[in-house]
């Protein structure tokens, strides 16, 4: 009897997982920059980040993690391009000042692309 109830358990359990991962699911990608740019109001030094966004779009917030530390938030717009891209693309646009500005991210093998909000830049 134990084990029809271990079975009864397990059973329910490998039924509620799929369930329990989409209701976790962010919208996430990796982000590598080769150069410092300028993110919202922050300076984002080179290197390796996670950009997430939790809303469905057109209307995000986005931000950016270093580790588990968000260190950047800016309001943005999701969009989707009418063909998948073959590798991650960033835009990035040079003020008069020469501070880069990163504008745009396309991600690989998506049809996905987020557009930063310029304000208050």
């Amino acid at each position: 009897m134990k084990t029809l109830s271990y079975l009864a358990l397990l059973w329910t359990l490998s039924l509620l997982f799929p369930l329990c991962t989409l209701a976790k699911e962010k919208n996430q990608h990796s982000l590598d920059l080769s150069d410092s740019v300028l993110v919202g109001a922050t300076q984002l030094q080179p290197g390796t980040y996670t950009v997430e966004w939790q809303e469905t779009g057109p209307a995000v917030t986005i931000e950016f993690l270093h580790g588990s530390k968000v260190v950047a938030t800016v309001p943005g717009t999701l969009k989707t391009n009418d063909q998948e891209i073959t590798q991650d693309g960033i835009v990035i646009q040079t003020r008069s000042d020469n501070r880069k500005v990163l504008t745009e991210i396309d991600f690989a093998r998506q049809k996905e692309a987020l557009i930063l909000s310029q304000q208050g830049v």
